[in-house]
Parts: structure tokens; sequence; C-alpha cells
């Protein structure tokens, strides 16, 4: 058996192998590690698999100087406290944005005109093409940032940002007040 040291250095090499070994090594005992700590089954499995998929498309700069294993439940520790400040942020905006619609629910017209100018940006964003779509929806929805979208998608960042550039430019022309409006 294959040193976690020797496998590393194969998979520095673009070596598939000794990813699929590493793989197969250790993503029971991670998902294990981050679904005690966080008890949602897809969003753990989603963390271990982010990690791998960011082992492999660093492969060839990868510098691991601890012990592998300890590598990679410090990457598990690093996304749980990540996943943990995204999931506090989006419940500050959720409470947020209750607080404004218990403080606005007595307007129906202003209740009317959210939800139909959600409904006009969830249309808009239909009718881009899928890849746009998906990366749209991680960033505004998932609340990932482009580094992560690019790491998930396995695309640039630059790739991400033209994707994102390209949905809120259509967002832009379809929400934009006719010229009538503006005179």
């Amino acid at each position: 058996m294959e040193t976690d040291f020797e496998l590393v250095e194969r998979l520095c090499r673009d070596d598939n192998a000794a990813f699929t070994t590493i793989y197969s090594r250790y993503f029971a005992r991670m998902l294990k590690y981050v679904y005690r700590r966080l008890p949602e089954r897809a969003a753990a499995k989603d963390i271990v698999q982010e990690i791998f998929v960011s082992i492999w498309t660093r492969r060839y700069r990868l510098e691991i100087d601890a012990p592998l294993e300890a590598y990679l439940y410090g990457a598990c520790k690093l996304k749980l406290m990540t996943h943990s400040r995204a999931v506090a942020i989006r419940q500050r905006y959720a409470l947020e944005l209750i607080k404004y619609a218990v403080k606005h629910a007595n307007n129906v017209q202003t209740a009317t005109n959210i939800h139909d100018m959600e409904l006009v940006i969830e249309l808009t964003i239909r009718t881009l093409p899928p890849k746009c779509q998906a990366i749209f929806r991680l960033s505004r929805h998932d609340y990932l940032t482009i580094k992560e979208i690019g790491e998930r998608m396995t695309i640039s960042t630059r790739a991400v940002e033209n994707y994102l550039s390209q949905a809120l430019r259509a967002l832009r022309l379809t929400l934009k007040p006719p010229d009538w409006l503006n005179d």
C-alpha cells in the first residue's frame, strides 16, 4: 500500500489513479467528519466534494507540508467555517427581509410590485444560456463567491465574471424603466 506522501507526489504529476486512491481512502471519513458537524447530508457531501475538486484543479501546484489526512481535515474545518459564515449571512439577510416585509405588510401594492419584479427577474434569467443561469443562481441564490463558483464548475474566475456580467446586463435591460418615464 502506497503512503499518502507517494500518492500526493504522483497526483502532482497528473496521475489520475493516485487521485482516485486518495479519494477512495478519505472521502467516507471526511464525509462522516463533516456530517457530524453539519447534519445536512447534501451540504456535507458538497463540502467534501468541493475539497476534492479543489485538490484536483490545483494538483500541479499542490504543496502539502503536513500529513495528507491532517491537511484534508484542516480543509474540512475551513470549508465548515466558510459554510457557517455564509449561512449566518443568509439568515441575517432573510431576517432583514422579513422585518422589511412585516413593516410594509399593509401595503398590498408594494407586495404586488415585489412579486411582479421577482417574476420578471426569474423569467429573464430563464432566457439566459443554461451555464449562465446556473452561475447566476450560485452567485445570487447560494451566495457563493466567484472563486467558489469557478471551483465548483471547474471554470476560470474570469469566465464566471463574464457569465455574471451577461446575466446582469440582461437584467438591467429588462428592468430598465421606459424612456417616457424619464421625461
